[in-house]
């Protein structure tokens, strides 16, 4: 299954494509609103991704367009600051993300992040520090029930956890299919969703520390916009929407509108259900004023 860019023509309406301007996609992943961009008009595009396996898809945008226009930054995009301040990227009229996992992470058995395909546990964006298999095999009962109740949400932390602690008193739990076996076991709950999904989330955001990360990014790029600079955010879970939603809430003067997916999009692209796009203009220098 190849990636499609999850409500990419509202994306690019939202950030208003110009010739000449400056833009930052800070989650490129597969290329796709990168290269919907650079289709747009004659601008210039910093990309930025801290994921090994995005490397043949820049190479791809880099055979096709000149580094006048096109330059990847391989790094997290909690670093946006930095990697404005390094480059010397001057007026910036708009930055997009695109949050939580891509379908060719999930597609990658080896990563590790997939619950439906057999791989060891791994869920690192960046494929370093530490893995989901240490959270499952080393943390205590109290750490994982913790994890998967604040990071995922799940009502069956408690049990699940007990559950993942009973099992590896016998054998390491080595391998995803095999985690999402104990974690199904453990949930009473029927639903569009699989039983997993909940706690699968919970370790990769716990694991690549995507809530702080978030937190930090939203603040410093939206401090490198220039003035009328446009902020687009397209979130996939509560949590991150929350975040998101608090973030503008404490911006002087914004407002809070999110925008879903239609229903032919949904229909052609089942992940794109659960998303919600927010638009920020910038309208003053300081946030907190």
């Amino acid at each position: 299954m190849s990636h499609i860019p999850v409500m990419l023509e509202e994306v690019i309406s939202h950030l208003d494509i110009k010739n000449g301007k400056t833009y930052i996609d800070c989650t490129f992943g597969a290329g796709g609103y990168s290269r919907k961009i650079l289709e747009s008009d004659d601008c210039k595009l910093y990309s930025i991704d801290q994921d090994p396996g995005v490397e043949v898809f820049v190479k791809e945008l880099e055979q096709n367009y000149s580094k006048k226009n096109f330059i990847f930054v391989k790094d997290n995009f909690s670093n946006i600051k930095k990697i404005v301040e390094q480059n010397n990227i001057k007026d910036i009229d708009g930055i997009v993300f695109d949050l939580g996992i891509s379908s060719m992470q999930v597609d990658q058995a080896e990563r590790g992040f997939s619950f439906n395909k057999e791989a060891k546990l791994d869920m690192r964006m960046s494929q370093s520090g530490k893995s989901a298999w240490e959270v499952i095999n080393k943390y205590s009962e109290e750490d994982i029930a913790d994890i998967i109740y604040h990071y995922g949400e799940e009502p069956f932390s408690r049990r699940i956890a007990k559950n993942i602690v009973e099992y590896r008193k016998n054998k390491t739990i080595e391998t995803t299919t095999e985690l999402a076996s104990i974690i199904k076991s453990s949930v009473r709950r029927k639903g569009k969703s699989d039983p997993a999904t909940k706690s699968f989330q919970a370790i990769r955001v716990y694991i690549n520390d995507e809530l702080k990360t978030l937190k930090k990014a939203l603040v410093d790029a939206y401090d490198s916009l220039r003035i009328d600079g446009k902020l687009v955010i397209v979130s996939f879970q509560g949590l991150e929407d929350r975040i998101i939603k608090d973030f503008i809430h404490n911006i002087k003067g914004a407002r809070n509108k999110s925008y879903k997916p239609s229903a032919n999009e949904i229909k052609i692209n089942p992940r794109s259900r659960s998303a919600k796009l927010r638009c920020i203009k910038k309208i003053q220098e300081n946030n907190n004023d």
